[in-house]
């Protein structure tokens, strides 16, 4: 027979438990020890501080990487997008020059700006947008995520924009920025669907986004280098939106937002019979498997930043960098 809990069982033991809450919080209280939980709280992704710290560890271990063309030296500091093409970058470089970077030169961030905004849940995320002292007048725009608390700050994405094109972002009245979801509806496409959209768009074209050197010019670019005598050029196209390579928005000042997102190439050049394929540079040779007879096919991922209007409208490509990652050789 199963035994009756009468009220008063009942009430000792909620009594019980209400004492052993008690004393637990106490002694939280007592030893300083504050418990967030950040996965349901809404709250500022960084500190203006810790994201500047975050900001000098990330440029002094890039110019390390660079200089002695060491992938390892920057590896904890970076992810997503920019850890694939930065590894292959510096393998390439370490392959023709092993003692090192003759032509390097330090990266300096001038006239930085930092944008965090307030979320719930992981990954948290900051952006940071500076001039740089390489790559002309271009604006360096580079997303920082991490995971969980423990982790490391890690740039994920870095795209190089004209002047005057890094977007006003929406700020509430402490000047903590706003994360869209990636997948809301309020946008002309959702953030979560953009990696597809583009590799389609570029597939097959269409007015997803609006004309430019990354959209139509690439599109019509393409179709001029498929007709070149002798050589047959093939692309694929992939949308890439798993983990470290999922896409970012920051809702803008006109109730829009800038996303960053990620996709994955490939492009395969083969002679016709008889004829051989030219390897482009010593940097693609450096990454090269196999030997380069009929075909060559080149492997690369890149990180696009889009803004994506409220509503309705085209899209449009603020910035793009798209870089090697292997290659093979038949």
């Amino acid at each position: 027979m199963t035994r009756e809990r009468s009220p008063r069982r009942l009430r000792r033991r909620d009594r019980n438990a209400l004492i052993a809450a008690s004393l637990t919080a106490l002694s939280l209280t007592a030893s300083g020890c504050v418990v967030v939980h950040g996965e349901r709280e809404v709250l500022p992704a960084a500190t203006r501080a810790e994201a500047a710290k975050a900001l000098t560890a990330f440029t002094d271990a890039y110019n390390k990487a660079d200089k002695a063309y060491d992938s390892s030296l920057d590896a904890p500091y970076v992810t997503g997008a920019l850890a694939d093409i930065d590894a292959a970058r510096l393998k390439a470089g370490h392959v023709n020059s092993p003692s090192g970077n003759p032509d390097h030169s330090p990266l300096k961030l001038t006239d930085v700006r930092i944008t965090i905004p307030k979320k719930a849940g992981w990954p948290r995320w900051f952006v940071a947008d500076a001039k740089g002292n390489k790559g002309g007048s271009y604006r360096w725009v580079l997303v920082f995520t991490r995971g969980d608390l423990g982790e490391r700050w890690r740039v994920a994405y870095l795209t190089l924009m004209a002047p005057g094109t890094v977007p006003e972002f929406r700020k509430d009245e402490d000047g903590w920025a706003e994360a869209v979801p990636a997948d809301t509806t309020q946008l002309a496409v959702r953030p979560d669907e953009l990696s597809k959209a583009y590799a389609s768009y570029l597939k097959s074209g269409g007015k997803t986004f609006a004309d430019g050197r990354d959209t139509s010019k690439l599109r019509a670019d393409r179709a001029k280098e498929a007709k070149k005598p002798g050589l047959v050029r093939q692309f694929i196209d992939e949308p890439l939106t798993h983990g470290a390579y999922a896409p970012l928005a920051l809702r803008t000042a006109d109730g829009g937002a800038l996303v960053f997102f990620t996709t994955h190439h490939y492009e395969k050049q083969t002679a016709y019979t008889g004829g051989l394929v030219q390897v482009p540079n010593k940097s693609v040779q450096a990454l090269v498997k196999g030997e380069v007879k009929q075909s060559l096919t080149m492997e690369s991922v890149a990180n696009e930043a889009v803004l994506d209007p409220a509503g309705s409208g085209p899209v449009r490509m603020l910035g793009r960098v798209q870089g090697l990652t292997s290659a093979q050789g038949e």
